[in-house]
């Protein structure tokens, strides 16, 4: 058996096309363009790497963008202030603070200062209570479990009634959301961890097993049921002798080459769910800017 591959570039463009569509129809008949505001404390080059790459996103699907580059040693009430100007900004409908923060920052008390309606991390406890009681027409869900549904959906679609998922790694990120979504799609769900017993037997239960555990190829293809769908969360930077003295490589948290021979579907990594977190959140900006107009 070779699995099929989940092509998370593929989904995610199809999502960004769909979204530019919605936003300029709602700019034709509404007047309203979506509007996205990053902010970024510090000069981390990661982090300055993927909150550029986020604003260029939504510049591209017609979004108005607006990048905040704060200062390393930005006070957190000025931080908070910040992020209360946008709250009251009616051209701007998510905000989205680049974590982690400096250590003097609660970050925190940053994510439930921003306005839940505006929140297009889901990281609020309004969103995640409205996920966690499975009222998910009004919440603003986690990108990336958002964008990992996506592709579930794509292999086994909408309805996942008799299907068995564990997910492996309990995270409000990821782990949390995910278990909630799944569970909202009918499937008979368990949350693994670092403490779970017998974690191989676990896995090889799931018909839908997803790796958020952060432990570079942490899963192996022995542990995999076959036929099983799985979606590799992880992102690991491992070293790489065979490219050259000091190169790495990007790995997930699934033995990917163990997983092919095994499973039914697989993500790869990267080219699989890191896509969908950006294409997401250009997807929960546009919904957020929706029902600014319908309520």
């Amino acid at each position: 058996m070779t699995a099929t591959v989940i092509d998370g570039k593929a989904r995610a463009e199809d999502l960004v096309t769909e979204v530019t569509q919605r936003a300029a129809k709602l700019r034709a008949e509404h007047g309203v363009i979506p509007g996205l505001a990053v902010i970024i404390v510090g000069s981390d080059p990661a982090s300055q790497i993927y909150v550029s790459s986020k604003s260029r996103r939504a510049a591209a699907c017609g979004f108005h963008s607006v990048q905040r580059d704060l200062p390393e040693e930005t006070s957190e009430a000025d931080l908070l202030a910040e992020v209360v100007r946008l709250n009251a900004d009616p051209t701007i409908h998510g905000i989205l603070v680049q974590l982690p923060l400096p250590r003097h920052i609660d970050a925190g008390k940053v994510i439930q200062a921003i306005a839940p309606e505006k929140d297009v991390d889901g990281f609020h406890f309004i969103n995640v209570g409205k996920l966690g009681t499975g009222e998910t027409e009004t919440a603003l869900v986690p990108c990336t479990p958002a964008g990992s549904m996506l592709l579930i959906e794509k292999v086994l679609g909408k309805d996942l009634s008799g299907k068995t998922a564990v997910v492996v790694g309990r995270s409000n990120i990821v782990g949390k959301p995910m278990f909630n979504l799944l569970l909202k799609a009918n499937a008979t769900v368990t949350i693994a961890h670092s403490r779970t017993p017998d974690l191989p037997a676990l896995c090889r239960t799931a018909d839908i097993l997803v790796a958020a555990i952060g432990k570079p190829e942490f899963i192996k293809g022995d542990w995999i049921k076959p036929g099983a769908a799985v979606i590799d969360v992880g992102i690991n930077r491992i070293d790489a002798p065979e490219k050259g003295e000091g190169k790495t490589r990007i790995v997930g948290d699934v033995d990917y080459a163990g997983a092919l021979k095994v499973a039914g579907a697989v993500t790869p990594v990267p080219g699989g769910v890191g896509p969908m977190t950006i294409a997401m959140l250009m997807a929960n900006t546009l919904r957020a800017a929706e029902q600014s107009v319908t309520g």
